[in-house]
């Protein structure tokens, strides 16, 4: 299949899902998609997002997110997956030259507190978990895995809560420097999607990420938790611009496509390319209509947003 009539076509026949104007602005992206040979920035998707058009098996998703332009992938289960089947999506990534980006390292608790409680059972068994995705990382060829510390223990103080995050994430930092892998830490949204969170805000996981002082602790930037979280997207990006080594994305309200919401995410994107960013932008969202019409308005949001600088 050829990406760029698939989108054009997408876009013009897209009278039934959009306005005339929006047609057009979306048909005008969508050519200059295909003048500038692909998307600026390296956009993954995730298993799931375009099975209408390319059935439910990982490798033929792979093949045809290749297809569209994408450029990376990600899987946020790839820990629950048998080894056989890690290695067919390495197997496919390879085959069409897409790097691997994030996948959950670990088991996350999303009530009971654990890596901010200082407790030993549970720091034990993250770091196990953590050396267990070492082997997977290395046999899908990724560089960053997820982490996310869990629910806060309002029972303790959270300056010490801190101390004994930031412990523990130096014991697997040290695991994960000598394989050139990364943690990246993601803070979360408590008002809608995951209550009592301990890691919420971008400034205190920059905190953290400086106590730790190691390559392989960064933060996963996601724009859809921060927008719910705190806005300021942009300046918030700049303030801890060195502690940022991954970024997910996701409209609000709805966490599906751009263009859903209210985030510019033109500018956001703008932004990111002016400043170099050459690492991966994650697709952790849904979409906001089903079925093919839904995977369409997927393919024709990102060819719209992708668009900037260019009048388009």
């Amino acid at each position: 299949m050829d990406r760029r009539h698939f989108l054009r076509q997408s876009a013009l026949a897209g009278g039934t899902l959009l306005g005339t104007r929006e047609v057009t602005d979306a048909a005008s992206s969508l050519f200059q998609l295909e003048e500038s040979g692909g998307f600026r920035l390296n956009y993954a998707p995730h298993l799931g997002l375009f099975d209408a058009h390319a059935g439910s098996d990982p490798v033929d998703q792979i093949a045809f997110m290749a297809e569209q332009g994408f450029s990376a992938f990600e899987d946020n289960g790839l820990r629950g997956r048998s080894t056989a089947e890690q290695a067919r999506i390495a197997d496919a990534l390879q085959e069409h030259d897409m790097q691997m980006g994030v996948f959950v390292a670990h088991s996350i608790s999303w009530e009971q507190p654990t890596l901010v409680t200082g407790d030993q059972a549970p720091r034990q068994k993250f770091l196990d978990e953590i050396r267990e995705s070492v082997e997977i990382a290395q046999r899908v060829d990724a560089t960053w895995m997820t982490v996310v510390p869990g629910a806060r223990d309002l029972r303790l103080d959270a300056g010490y809560q801190r101390a004994h995050l930031v412990d523990v994430l130096r014991e697997a930092a040290a695991i994960l420097e000598i394989h050139d892998l990364v943690m990246v830490l993601e803070p979360l949204n408590t008002r809608r999607d995951h209550p009592n969170q301990f890691l919420t805000h971008t400034a205190q996981a920059y905190e953290i990420c400086r106590a730790v002082d190691s390559p392989a602790c960064k933060i996963l930037y996601d724009v859809y938790h921060q927008q719910v979280t705190e806005g300021n997207l942009i300046p918030s990006l700049d303030a801890a611009w060195e502690e940022i080594a991954y970024v997910q994305v996701g409209d609000n309200p709805g966490r599906n496509e751009p263009t859903t919401g209210e985030i510019n995410f033109r500018n956001v994107f703008e932004h990111l390319h002016e400043k170099g960013y050459e690492g991966i932008v994650g697709m952790e969202h849904g979409a906001s209509m089903e079925g093919k019409e839904g995977e369409r308005a997927v393919l024709e949001a990102y060819a719209t947003v992708d668009s900037f600088g260019t009048g388009g």
